[in-house]
């Protein structure tokens, strides 16, 4: 089940707010006990391949969070025994990086070794909704308890609701345990959270049905095809529609988990801050996917030594970080060529003056190019096919003559286009925030500018319901992450 699903809009959350606001209401205990089995049948309502494996993820799931509650007790214990914690470090990375190993990375490892020749039999594992992220949330738990940057969790219902917490559950934002310590038990609902929730959730499911699955559509149909036997206008629609799937995706997921968290008096970190209006590499990773980001930063690069260290050791740091980066995204070898692409445009820009000189229109061009033909790389199965596409975009593949199927999905997708464009840039925040004094013949503007926002959210939401019930077409990129 994902939010943007007649079930979950029309049956589970409603029922769950109700539940948590009218019959629980001030009910602390209640409402947290609420929120832990509403997230534990979210999990366990996913969409598995074959029922024998529906309990399986679940049973992870618990796994997980009575295993890292143990490390945690077992880190606060050690403390105050011991001056080193590397023992119940090391073990509570490694047990968590094993699970995450078996059920994401062994089978990528054994094929990957089958191509050495070694003829090993692959397992079939199939992986787990949302693996990488529950297990991260349960890392950042142990290890902020080890540095000191929360207090130890005694009760277990607690830690548990805090690693399966179904708005960020299968697809983010990474929610940090110190983050969100103090709210677990002392959050406040209010009304202008609510409403706000509510709000934030609307955006994001239009960024995520009337965007994202429309020109989800046209990328689909363009990276099916063979890339030797299209023209090089069709790649660059293909490579554009998923340039702006995959950010009207994942952005509106996270728009709608930040509103469910505020629903129920959670407040999440920001996961995008318009990524493709970033004017350089080092500035697009502080836009996109700010969680993982923070994440790598604090628990991986820091503790190596950032960038306190000598050029070499840096450049050390860096590729670590970009290597992982690229495992977590999945289990392919277009990932990790994909992370170590950005290792490397990120060394460029960092050790010397590459494009820093250059205006800002420029900046945000060569940025926005790096970024799309990484993308291929990032859609691609397999190297090769990323390897004939890009030649395909650059003229160097493909034939000569433009297909009219590439006319006709453009010109039925201009409009749609058109507004992912318009949105990738902070423009309507921009113009909100010149119309809030101005009032112009004794005009109230900012008044106007709220009923019509109300106005568009409702229009937002119902042109979106309507998609979901008449379509059947409702990918969501992040799943298998």
């Amino acid at each position: 089940m994902v939010f943007s699903s007649t079930p979950f809009i029309f049956l589970f959350l409603p029922i769950v707010l109700a539940l948590y606001h009218i019959y629980f209401r001030g009910m602390r205990h209640a409402q947290n006990m609420l929120l832990l089995l509403a997230s534990l049948l979210f999990y366990a309502w996913g969409e598995y391949p074959s029922e024998g494996w529906r309990f399986l993820p679940l049973c992870l799931m618990l796994g997980s969070i009575g295993m890292n509650y143990a490390f945690g007790l077992w880190v606060h214990r050690w403390k105050k025994l011991c001056r080193y914690l590397t023992t119940p470090i090391v073990t509570a990375v490694s047990c968590n990086l094993a699970l995450l190993f078996i059920f994401k990375y062994l089978n990528f490892t054994v094929k990957s070794l089958n191509g050495l020749g070694l003829g090993l039999t692959v397992p079939g594992i199939e992986l787990p909704v949302g693996i990488s992220f529950f297990t991260f949330q349960a890392l950042s738990y142990v290890l902020d308890v080890a540095m000191d940057k929360t207090e130890v969790q005694r009760s277990p219902l607690a830690l548990g609701l805090y690693i399966s917490f179904f708005p960020q559950l299968i697809a983010g934002p990474i929610v940090k345990y110190a983050d969100v310590a103090y709210q677990i038990d002392n959050r406040k609902e209010t009304w202008a959270d609510f409403s706000a929730g509510c709000s934030r959730f609307l955006i994001g499911l239009g960024k995520k049905v009337l965007i994202a699955n429309s020109v989800a559509k046209v990328a689909d149909r363009v990276f099916a095809m063979d890339p030797g036997g299209i023209s090089t206008p069709m790649a660059w629609l293909g490579a554009l529609c998923y340039t702006f799937q995959i950010y009207y995706d994942f952005s509106g997921y996270s728009d709608m988990a930040i509103g469910l968290g505020k629903m129920f008096g959670f407040h999440f970190r920001e996961n995008f801050d318009h990524p493709y209006a970033a004017t350089s590499i080092t500035n697009f990773w502080r836009r996109w996917h700010i969680s993982l980001s923070s994440w790598f930063r604090d628990y991986v690069y820091i503790p190596l030594g950032g960038n306190r260290v000598k050029p070499l050791l840096h450049l050390r740091n860096l590729f670590v970080v970009w290597l992982l980066t690229g495992l977590w995204h999945g289990a392919n070898w277009t990932f990790v060529v994909w992370g170590l692409c950005y290792f490397l445009l990120l060394t460029l820009e960092k050790y010397t003056r590459f494009s820093r000189r250059w205006i800002t229109p420029l900046q945000r061009l060569y940025t926005l190019l790096c970024v799309n033909f990484l993308w291929v790389l990032f859609r691609s199965d397999t190297l090769e096919y990323a390897g004939q596409f890009i030649l395909t975009m650059l003229g160097q593949n493909g034939i000569a003559q433009v297909e009219s199927a590439c006319v006709l999905w453009f010109r039925e997708n201009l409009l749609i286009l058109a507004l992912a464009l318009f949105f990738s840039f902070p423009l309507a925040s921009r113009i909100r925030e010149a119309l809030e004094d101005f009032r112009p013949g004794g005009v109230d503007l900012p008044l106007l500018w709220d009923i019509l926002y109300a106005l568009a959210l409702v229009g937002i939401g119902l042109l979106s319901c309507t998609y979901l019930v008449k379509e059947t077409y409702n990918p969501f990129i992040y799943f298998r992450f």
